[in-house]
């Protein structure tokens, strides 16, 4: 049979929680209906071998890079259909959230789409917690395609996401390159995604973003477009909601070290260092 869609899969190091995703997404699949292209790069462990364990369904390529883009690149090079979705590979994702995001494209001009975002705070700290208390709440969060871990784009869409330079905060960039009519959340599709445990890796995990969005800023690499808080914003959530005073207080600070923990890097023009969380790799 043709294939619905392509679903690649970078995978750096996720032995751990590769697998979890693969029979999520296989478990409810018929033969042939996703063609799954995982690229494990750079990897010191058993990625591929655990990605090649799943069948025929999904082929397996290896570079000794270890690079988010070159492997991205690397895969649609071998991807064969349309739509197409990009997956990180410590969420988790069924067949039926991948058959559901794809009808969103039977709206036009759509040209990219996302899940809903379902956080996993299990085992979570009370700061971190409280932290993404007020970061779903977000405006821009909530209707923007980043911080999902799954994006899924027509041709056209993949065109567009194709022509933009390499960056650290690559999900924000293709969020932001699309207009708000060019690109939808997918209400019944659901994707899960396992936040840091600690408010210390919390922190790293938010100065890379910090230091990836000023990046896109530094860089103009969608102009005019951006997705930071404003006080607005800030205020309504908790005149909505007075409960949520404390949690603001963690997210401000939260946002005041990520800040100056990532002065350092942007004075330096370091946007390579990647600072990965493998806290939320332990569920």
């Amino acid at each position: 049979m043709t294939a619905l869609a392509s679903v690649v899969v970078p995978a750096h190091n996720e032995q751990a929680v590769l697998g979890r995703l693969l029979a999520c997404l296989l478990a409810g699949a018929e033969p042939g209906e996703l063609e799954v292209v995982v690229v494990a790069n750079g990897c010191t462990d058993g990625t591929a071998e655990v990605a090649r364990s799943h069948g025929p369904d999904v082929r397996v390529f290896e570079t000794a890079i270890p690079s988010k883009g070159a492997a991205l690149r690397l895969g649609d090079e071998h991807a064969l259909t349309f739509p197409r979705l990009y997956v990180d590979a410590d969420v988790e994702l069924e067949t039926g959230d991948v058959r559901r995001l794809c009808t969103a494209f039977d709206e036009p001009g759509v040209l990219a789409a996302a899940p809903d975002r379902r956080l996993d705070l299990a085992g979570r700290s009370r700061a971190v917690r409280w932290y993404h208390e007020i970061w779903a709440r977000l405006p821009e969060v909530r209707q923007g395609l980043f911080g999902r871990g799954v994006l899924a784009v027509t041709e056209e869409g993949y065109e567009r996401i194709a022509a933009l330079p390499p960056v650290m905060a690559d999900d924000l960039a293709i969020s932001l390159a699309f207009a708000r009519e060019e690109r939808a959340v997918v209400a019944d599709a659901g994707v899960v995604v396992r936040p840091p445990r600690t408010w210390p890796d919390l922190i790293r995990r938010r100065i890379r973003v910090e230091t990836g969005t000023s990046q896109l800023e530094h860089d103009n690499v969608v102009p005019g477009a951006t997705a930071r808080t404003g006080v607005r914003d800030l205020l309504g959530i908790v005149r909505a909601e007075p409960r949520l005073v404390p949690a603001l207080a963690v997210f401000l600070a939260t946002a005041m070290i990520a800040r100056l923990g990532a002065h350092r890097a942007k004075r330096s023009g370091d946007f390579s260092t990647w600072l990965r969380d493998d806290s939320s790799r332990r569920d």
